[in-house]
C-alpha cells in the first residue's frame, strides 16, 4: 500500500534531521503500536546514512552485537566486540562526530529487560557528548506506559533529554476516505463507517484489509473475523504486555466498557470489580481510556463516563473477546453473525465518534464533546463551540435521518442555549448522509 497523509510530521522531521547536521537531535517518537511509526521514519530520514535498530527482549551483549553489525554495514566502522551498552553508545557518540546520521533505536523501552541502567549510562554520555556530536537519535516505543515513565517521570534519568517529541496518530477521516477511495471508488458511507469501526485509521489494520480486498462492509467484517484472520490475537497480544499479571482485571473492565457500561457503578456491577484504580490506570497511564464529562460540566463533577478511545480496542472486546468461546472453537461464523446482528446499533454509536472527530479536524472549533443531564437523559450527541466567534453547533447523530427530531434537540439544548445566549446558534440533524 502506497504512503498516505503525515505531511506534517514529513516536514517537521526532516526538519530535524537537517538541524542534526549542526546540533545533536534525540527525537522521542511515541504511539500505538501498527500506527505506522516506523513507516514513517524511513520516509522521513533519507538525507543522510540511517542506522535502523530493532530493540528486541534480548541479552545486552547480544543486542549489542547486532547493532555493531548493523552499524558496520550501514556506515562501514568497524567496532569490535561489546558487552555493554553503555560502552557501544559512548563510541557510536563518538562517532557522530565526524559522521552526521541518524540511529533510529525501535521499541526503546525494551532495554529495561537487558540492563536497566541504560538509561542512566545514555544519560551521562548524551549529556557530556551532544555538544560536539552530530547524532540525529531517535527514540521510537509503542508500550505507552513504559515510554511516559522513561520520559515523563521527574526522577527517571532521560526526563528532560529531548529535543523534539511525536505521537503519531491514527488516520484522518479525510485520509480514511482517500485510502478506501482508491480501492473502492464506488464505495458507500457504510463501507466507510465500517472501516472507521474496525480500524479507528490505524494504519496497519487498514493496510490488511485493503490488500486482502476487504473493501466492503461485509467483506471487512468477514475478513476480520475470518479463521486464521490477523486481527483475532491482536488486542489480546498487544495489551498483555501493558498490563503484565493484572492483564485479567483489565480485561474484564474493558469488556465491560465495550458492552456499554460506561459509569463506575455500572462497571462495578458488571464485573464485580471496584473499577477506581484499574480505570485510573486505563486513563493516565496506559492512555486506553478516555474520562468524559457533559458539556458545561466542571473538573469537579461526579457526572463522569468513560469509553475506550481505540475504535479497534473496543470492536475486539465488544465481540472477539465477549464470544472468545466461540473464537476457541473456531466457529468464526457465529461471531460473524453476531456483529451483522448488532451492526446497526453498533454502528450507530461509532457514527457518533465519526462526525465529533470529523467536526474536530475541521479546525473551527476550539470544542467538540457531547452533553447529557445529571440523570443521563436528554443526551447531546454533538456540541462544537467556537469561542473567539461566539458560534455553536448542537446536533444530533442517527444512522437514519428520519429519525432525527429537531425540536425534540431543541428543547435538550435549552440549558447550552442559555449559557451562550447572542451567539449564533445552529441546530441540526447529522446523519449517515453527512459522512
Amino acid at each position: 500500500m502506497k504512503f498516505y497523509d503525515r505531511t506534517e510530521e514529513l516536514e517537521a522531521l526532516k526538519k530535524i534531521e537537517k538541524t542534526s547536521a549542526k546540533y545533536a537531535q534525540m527525537t522521542i517518537i511515541t504511539g500505538r503500536r501498527r500506527i505506522g511509526k516506523t513507516t514513517l521514519i524511513r520516509k522521513a530520514f533519507t538525507g543522510i546514512p540511517f542506522v535502523y535498530f530493532f530493540v528486541g527482549k534480548k541479552s545486552e551483549s547480544l543486542l549489542c552485537k547486532e547493532l555493531v553489525e548493523i552499524i558496520r554495514e550501514e556506515l562501514g566502522e568497524e567496532l569490535g566486540d561489546f558487552t555493554s551498552f553503555a560502552r557501544l553508545f559512548a563510541v557510536i557518540m563518538s562517532i557522530s562526530k565526524r559522521i552526521n546520521f541518524t540511529l533510529v533505536l525501535d521499541e526503546f523501552q525494551n532495554f529495561k529487560y537487558a540492563n536497566e541502567s541504560v538509561f542512566t549510562d545514555m544519560q551521562d554520555i548524551w549529556d557530556s557528548s551532544k555538544d560536539d556530536s552530530r547524532l540525529n537519535l531517535v527514540i521510537c516505543g509503542s508500550i505507552y506506559s513504559k515510554m511516559k515513565r522513561i520520559f515523563d517521570d521527574k526522577d527517571e534519568p532521560l526526563y528532560g533529554r529531548c529535543t523534539a517529541r511525536f505521537r503519531i496518530k491514527p488516520f484522518t477521516t479525510s485520509t480514511l476516505k482517500e485510502i478506501l477511495g482508491d480501492f473502492n471508488p464506488d464505495y458507500t458511507n457504510d463501507d466507510l463507517l465500517c472501516l472507521y469501526m474496525i480500524t479507528g485509521g490505524v494504519a496497519k489494520y487498514v493496510e490488511q484489509l485493503m490488500i486482502n480486498d476487504a473493501v466492503t462492509k461485509d467483506s471487512m467484517i468477514r475478513s476480520t473475523l475470518g479463521l486464521g484472520s490477523y486481527f483475532i490475537d491482536e488486542a489480546r497480544e498487544m495489551l498483555t504486555d501493558e498490563f503484565g499479571k493484572d492483564y485479567g482485571n483489565y480485561f474484564s473492565i474493558l469488556a465491560a466498557l465495550a458492552a456499554g457500561n460506561t459509569t463506575r457503578g455500572e462497571i462495578k456491577s458488571y464485573t464485580g470489580i471496584e473499577p477506581g484504580g484499574f480505570l485510573d490506570n486505563l486513563e493516565k497511564d496506559y492512555d486506553i481510556v478516555r474520562k468524559m464529562r457533559p458539556y458545561l460540566s466542571g473538573e469537579g463533577s461526579k457526572k463522569v463516563r468513560y469509553e475506550i478511545s481505540d475504535n479497534f480496542m473496543n470492536f475486539w472486546f465488544r465481540f472477539i473477546y465477549k464470544y472468545r468461546s466461540a473464537v476457541e472453537i473456531q466457529n468464526m461464523k457465529y461471531v460473524q453473525d453476531k456483529v451483522f446482528a448488532d451492526y446497526e446499533t453498533y454502528s450507530g454509536h461509532i457514527l457518533e465518534r465519526y462526525i465529533r472527530q470529523q467536526y474536530r479536524e475541521t479546525g473551527l472549533y476550539n470544542v467538540v464533546t457531547n452533553y447529557w443531564d445529571k440523570d443521563g437523559s436528554d443526551e447531546i450527541d454533538l456540541v462544537a463551540i467556537n469561542e473567539v466567534e461566539h458560534s455553536l453547533v448542537i446536533g444530533e447523530v442517527k444512522r437514519n435521518p428520519e429519525k432525527i427530531n429537531l425540536e425534540t434537540l431543541k428543547k435538550k439544548s435549552a440549558k447550552i442555549l442559555s449559557h451562550h445566549n447572542g451567539w449564533n446558534s445552529r441546530i441540526i440533524g447529522v446523519s449517515m448522509e453527512d459522512m
